[in-house]
């Protein structure tokens, strides 16, 4: 099982310098590029600074100065808020300025916050239909004279320009999560990345039997890979778990009410969330995360990787926004490089 890292630029408050929190996030990216990590992934968001990432191919790029080694992943590109021309035609720019190292993921999306300013009247339904009028459209003009009458964007014959470096172009991988979407990536060729968020091991399982089913109902169709993505916090004492517990709570807990979309946005940024409306959320909380997240010191860690290796997984990201400083998810990191990947070598 390969290991990547997942991360934003995530802003919480107005006192956080976007400027400060971009270097941090390039400063992780060369940790992982320097200590053995087959990847880095970062996504797309829109007008919200819970996650700044308006353009991952942005990111990607200037990365890709920065390192030598690990491959560079969109997770993921929101396809609605594509048009099948320009992501072809810019995706394949950055795999060249990459020299071939990009993977492109792509996601039907889910923030209804960014729906309704990006694309409005969106719903889950709709954007799920453009994804998938989406991929074999820019596979199409990689290839070259390619036309399309859509439902959403028709265009006569034209070829992405320029053309990816990578033959054929960049590894596309689709995020799925039921089993529509798993089909959808198997019968286009497609990689598959899941994240069970905070719904736990349960899921973890049930997220690969989908794909496993899925694969036995395409027999002809070669394996596609399948990456598992989860927070992750590899802890230096018991207490330091504890801590990391209450403070991804508390990230999840802004995820939810960015999700719910009912709370007052101002700047970029949600109204903040009292400790007694963090307290007092139905499903969430720090002993829920301690056992739906991999939180623990590297032994407690190992082991539950070594779990999702055996179920199947290709290569497990570790998610690392979490609302924590920059110098405990840095160390959080360099105990995983220190104490965990070893048993994984």
């Amino acid at each position: 099982m390969k290991f990547s890292l997942f991360a934003h630029m995530e802003r919480l408050a107005d006192d956080q310098s976007e400027r400060t929190l971009y270097a941090e996030f390039l400063e992780l990216c060369r940790i992982a590029d320097r200590n053995g990590f087959h990847a880095v992934w970062t996504g797309e968001h829109h007008g919200m600074n819970f996650t700044i990432a308006p353009n991952p191919l942005l990111n990607l790029v200037d990365v890709a100065r920065e390192t030598s080694n690990v491959r560079l992943g969109t997770g993921t590109m929101v396809a609605p808020f594509w048009h099948p021309i320009r992501l072809a035609g810019e995706a394949a720019m950055a795999d060249i300025i990459t020299d071939g190292r990009l993977e492109l993921g792509i996601a039907r999306g889910a923030y209804e916050y960014e729906y309704e300013r990006m694309v409005p009247g969106l719903d889950a339904w709709q954007a799920g239909q453009r994804m998938r009028e989406l991929v074999p459209a820019v596979r199409g003009l990689w290839a070259g004279d390619y036309a399309q009458e859509g439902q959403f964007h028709s265009f006569p014959s034209t070829t992405s320009s320029p053309k990816p470096l990578q033959p054929g172009g960049p590894p596309i991988w689709i995020a799925a999560r039921d089993p529509n979407s798993h089909e959808f990536a198997l019968a286009n060729g497609c990689h598959v990345q899941v994240t069970p968020l905070w719904k736990g091991e349960d899921e973890i399982t049930h997220l690969m039997d989908v794909f496993n089913e899925t694969c036995a109902s395409f027999p002809q169709t070669p394996r596609p890979k399948i990456m598992l993505l989860l927070h992750t916090y590899v802890a230096d004492s018991g207490e330091d778990a504890d801590r990391a517990a209450e403070e991804l709570n508390r990230f999840y807990c802004y995820f939810g009410a960015w999700f719910m979309n009912k709370r007052s946005v101002s700047q970029g940024l949600i109204a903040p969330l009292s400790d007694e409306e963090i307290a007092a959320h139905p499903f969430y909380s720090p002993q829920a995360m301690m056992r739906d997240l991999v939180i623990g010191e590297p032994d407690h860690v190992i082991e539950r990787l070594k779990r999702y290796e055996a179920l199947g997984y290709d290569e497990y990201a570790l998610w690392i926004d979490s609302g924590m400083s920059f110098e405990r998810k840095k160390a959080s990191l360099m105990r995983f490089i220190d104490h965990v990947m070893p048993a994984f070598a």
